[in-house]
């Protein structure tokens, strides 16, 4: 099924521009969802280079090749990079994840080229996927009305921000207000109107390699970035509104089982 439909959306744009759409990139993580359920993706994406947690996994037997039984998901889609990134969360007590993934497509939205997973699972940074899907699930990543969506630096700049704060605590963050951030299953809000992210961050951390899927629609942007000297594989989601930080997730791969 993902074949046909990675097929006919490569013909689709292929007939009637060269350029990517958010309607077939939405095709594009509906299958990748769907297909993980089964483990089907691994063969029908076969051909696109495959990563989980910065290093090259064979496709085949990676965690991308598992049928998992997802609990929640949410994808966000660039049409800029044509690119998408998709969080899943799986609470099966048998092995829970949450998982981070880039797609990278060429050009013009007809050939996925890159699969790029941070995958974190029992042992990594504060993980606890039941916690993660409590607070992820309740959260608002809506799509934004035109006239007040951020454009694509004002959202990266505000991200950027945050990660610099990392390595150099004279940076100003955006702070939104309420404001909360998930990391692993930790959360510091509690909904409450006053919630705040400004709680504090480690110090003398540099954030690098930081590789961006932006989606001004949702006002969404996902890094990738290698923490601290060790490069330690991280993912940080952030939704920015009015310029302001208004939600992070946070997935870091410490040495998961």
């Amino acid at each position: 099924m993902l074949k046909q439909i990675l097929v006919a959306t490569a013909l689709y744009l292929s007939s009637v521009s060269a350029e990517c759409t958010y309607s077939s990139l939405q095709e594009f993580t509906k299958a990748y969802v769907t297909q993980q359920a089964t483990g089907a993706f691994a063969t029908t994406a076969s051909s696109a280079a495959y990563t989980e947690n910065f290093r090259p996994v064979n496709i085949s037997s990676g965690v991308i090749s598992r049928p998992l039984r997802i609990d929640f998901s949410r994808s966000t889609h660039d049409t800029t990079q044509c690119a998408t990134y998709t969080e899943i969360i799986v609470t099966n007590p048998s092995h829970p994840y949450v998982i981070g993934t880039q797609l990278r497509f060429s050009s013009d939205g007809t050939t996925l080229t890159n699969i790029n997973s941070v995958v974190t699972d029992a042992g990594d940074w504060l993980f606890n996927a039941t916690g993660t899907l409590k607070w992820a699930s309740v959260e608002n990543w809506g799509t934004i009305p035109v006239e007040k969506r951020d454009t694509r630096a004002v959202i990266q700049a505000a991200a950027d921000a945050y990660l610099d704060l990392f390595n150099d605590p004279s940076v100003k963050a955006p702070w939104g207000t309420p404001c909360a951030r998930l990391e692993g299953g930790a959360y510091t809000g509690s909904g409450a109107p006053t919630d705040s992210c400004n709680v504090g961050v480690p110090s003398g951390v540099p954030l690098t390699n930081r590789r961006y899927v932006i989606d001004e629609t949702v006002g969404e942007v996902d890094v990738f970035v290698d923490f601290g000297n060790n490069k330690i594989p991280d993912t940080h989601e952030f939704r920015i509104e009015g310029g302001k930080i208004r939600f992070v997730h946070t997935m870091t791969a410490t040495g998961g089982a």
